[in-house]
């Protein structure tokens, strides 16, 4: 199985990091933008570097949704995974274009209610995580399988 691991800099990526035990056997690229944590902590990984998208840049998600489509179409994987944030949106449409299975974990920030980009991808993926259970509640797609260390 390929993966495409897509997430922002910053916690997106620490999270990502914490799932090293799953993504590390795998064939996997990596989509994100250059800041120091993503630029020094990849140095050994396919990355494909996109624009610098936060949220509500919609000019800048468009900008990435061509490079998801054209990046999809290049690495041809079999699962995109996402930690977010606003980079997953862009990735997770263009995925869903080419039936690629699509898997949404979101932040540990996020106790009570979604972000913003998990209330857009949320019905959207094949699966959604969440890090706290008491998001379950409100969102009954999502799937609590505890807190990525």
């Amino acid at each position: 199985m390929k993966l495409l691991l897509v997430c922002n800099p910053g916690g997106h990526f620490s999270t990502m990091m914490g799932l090293k035990n799953f993504w590390s056997a795998y064939q996997r690229e990596w989509v994100t933008y250059p800041k120091f944590d993503t630029q020094t902590g990849l140095k050994k990984e396919v990355v494909y570097w996109v624009e610098m998208q936060e949220a509500r840049m919609l000019g800048k998600a468009c900008i990435n949704f061509v490079k998801a489509v054209s990046i999809l179409r290049q690495s041809k994987p079999d699962l995109v995974l996402s930690t977010g944030a606003s980079l997953a949106v862009p990735f997770i449409f263009a995925s869903k274009l080419f039936g690629i299975k699509t898997v949404f974990i979101e932040s540990i920030s996020r106790s009570k209610s979604l972000s913003l980009s998990g209330k857009i991808v949320y019905n959207l993926v094949d699966e959604f995580y969440v890090q706290w259970p008491d998001c379950l509640e409100q969102y009954p797609k999502a799937q609590y399988k505890g807190v990525v260390a």
